[in-house]
């Protein structure tokens, strides 16, 4: 038995991981973190939801789309405070598109 991934889900796994970096795009450096956790909670939905419907297998599965979404946000989080974070690329994402100043230059 040879299990393999198909493309869909290696995309989408590597678009999870740069999710947060959007997130800090389109946000302030004020934005409330709630707000901020919401919004990655919601491209993460469209994420799953948009992996399943390339996927080429046999037909679109919600279940399979609901668990894709929550990997995704998994990964978006795991990859901010694990890496994103420490290496201030979140910093430097909210700073790249007028996100005002850097909360730790105040």
């Amino acid at each position: 038995m040879n299990e393999s991934l198909d493309k869909a889900y290696w995309i989408g796994l590597l678009v999870s991981v740069g999710l947060p970096v959007l997130v800090g795009l389109v946000t302030k450096h004020v934005t409330h973190p709630g707000v901020k956790a919401v919004l990655l909670l919601a491209l993460s939905i469209l994420n799953g939801f948009l992996v399943e419907f390339a996927n080429p297998g046999p037909g679109w599965d919600f279940s399979t789309a609901a668990i894709l979404a929550l990997v995704s946000f998994a990964v978006g989080v795991l990859s901010h405070f694990g890496l994103w974070k420490p290496v201030g690329v979140s910093d430097k994402a909210q700073s790249a598109l007028g996100g005002g100043a850097s909360v730790r230059s105040v």
